[in-house]
Order: structure tokens, then C-alpha cells, then sequence
């Protein structure tokens, strides 16, 4: 029963998730006005912001003007579903879950905005980072967070003063201090070079299309899945370096 319904809270939180990515890189509010088709703004029914369910009823279209409804809406509230629910799995505490999911979530609204924008809200990279830093440990969290951060800053200013060019950005230190919050130094340098891994594969992908990849999209990738896979990554470290 748990688990069902902390999937249901992520299904709401990926439903308000959808309203950030669209109103906060336009500098609008996302309470104010109230939820609209992007279309023919045609005020919605509260029938019509039932996450998921709206937009399977409605079969992806506007119940006013028959528009297309975006597949973006019912993916980010399925994925936070998806990630509160395997976080109550991975963690069986609640209160828990409802921190390290939310970090998720909200690092899955700013890799959609930062791969659609090239942007990154503070508002929703700080509370991330505050969130961080009351996970496991706070102390602990909160050193940790500030070591990884402090590091890629650094890197950041010595990459950028070496090519002469600006190298990264400000929020992609923040994302690095969410990393070393959650995992601690030694996973979080695993995860930071999975990142880069995932990040040089896509690039070489998507290179000839003369797109500008954003980093922090692989860099939440990357946490995420040494954030699940962390004993087994421990054990073949320990494997390697024993």
C-alpha cells in the first residue's frame, strides 16, 4: 500500500513538475495563471489535470480546440512515479524516499529545461541541494556536497582559463554538490565519470548536428544510477583495488 501510494505522489509531483519546465524559463509564475491549454488557453477543468489519466481519457489532445497535448506531460509523470516508487524499494523508509525522490524529480525537471533551454532555474536547483544536504548524515551530507562542489568549481575555472572559453556552468557545481551530498566522495567521483562516459558517447552521436550538449542531464544520470547501483559498484572497487 505504501508503495502505491508514494507512486501516486510522484505521478502529482511529475503533474507540477510539467507546469516548472514550461512556465520557469519564460521567467512565469507556476501558480498564477491557472492551468491552461498552450494552444487556445482555454482555462482547464480540474478533470482535465488528473495526472495521466487526463491525458490517456483525452487521447493527447486539448478537450477544447483538439490540439496535440505534448508527450512530455504524461513521460515526466510517469518517470517521477517511476522514481518515487524504486526509491521506496531501494530505501523501504518514507521519509527517505520523499527526500532522495524529490531530489530526482527535480533533477529530471532541470535536465529536460537545461537539454530544451540551455537554462537552470535556481529555484529548483537550490532546494534540490538544501534537500541533499539533509540526507543520510546532515553533517556529513553537507561537507561532502560542499567538497565536490568546491572541486568542480575549481576545475571549472582552471578548464575554462585553459581554453579560453567559458567551461561548464555555475549550476553544474550545484549538481556536483547534490552528488557528493547523496553518495560521499568515493561514489561520487564514480558517478561524475559516468557521466562524463555517457556524456562523450552522446557527443560523438550528435556532433555532426552541431548541437550543444548540456552536461547536467548526464551528470543526473549519472548519480542516479550509482545512487541505485551502489553496493555492487563498492564491491568491484574493492575488487580492483585490493
Amino acid at each position: 500500500m505504501e508503495v502505491i501510494l508514494i507512486t501516486l505522489f510522484g505521478l502529482c509531483i511529475g503533474s507540477f513538475l510539467n507546469v516548472a519546465i514550461l512556465r520557469l524559463p519564460k521567467g512565469e509564475s507556476i501558480s498564477l495563471p491557472a492551468s491552461h491549454c498552450p494552444h487556445c488557453f482555454h482555462p482547464l477543468k480540474w478533470y482535465h489535470n488528473i495526472p495521466l489519466v487526463s491525458w490517456l481519457a483525452l487521447r493527447g489532445k486539448c478537450a477544447f480546440c483538439k490540439s496535440s497535448i505534448s508527450m512530455q506531460y504524461p513521460l515526466v509523470e510517469l518517470s517521477s512515479a517511476v522514481i518515487y516508487g524504486l526509491c521506496y524499494v531501494h530505501l523501504e523508509n518514507l521519509t527517505q524516499t520523499l527526500l532522495v525522490g524529490s531530489i530526482f524529480s527535480l533533477l529530471l525537471a532541470l535536465s529536460i529545461i537545461d537539454l530544451r533551454y540551455k537554462a537552470v532555474p535556481d529555484s529548483l536547483s537550490l532546494p534540490a541541494l538544501l534537500i541533499a544536504f539533509c540526507t543520510a548524515i546532515p553533517l556529513q551530507s553537507f561537507q561532502n556536497g560542499l567538497l565536490l562542489m568546491g572541486a568542480f568549481t575549481l576545475l571549472r575555472f582552471l578548464v575554462s582559463a585553459l581554453t579560453k572559453k567559458e567551461a561548464m556552468g555555475e549550476a553544474d557545481s550545484i549538481i556536483a554538490g547534490i552528488i557528493g551530498a547523496l553518495l560521499g566522495i568515493k561514489l561520487g567521483l564514480v558517478a561524475i565519470y559516468l557521466a562524463a562516459v555517457i556524456a562523450l558517447v552522446a557527443f560523438v552521436i550528435v556532433r555532426k548536428r552541431g548541437y550543444e550538449l548540456p552536461f547536467i542531464p548526464f551528470l543526473s544520470l549519472g548519480l542516479l544510477i550509482t545512487w541505485f547501483f551502489d553496493l555492487p559498484i563498492l564491491h568491484v572497487m574493492e575488487f580492483i583495488y585490493e
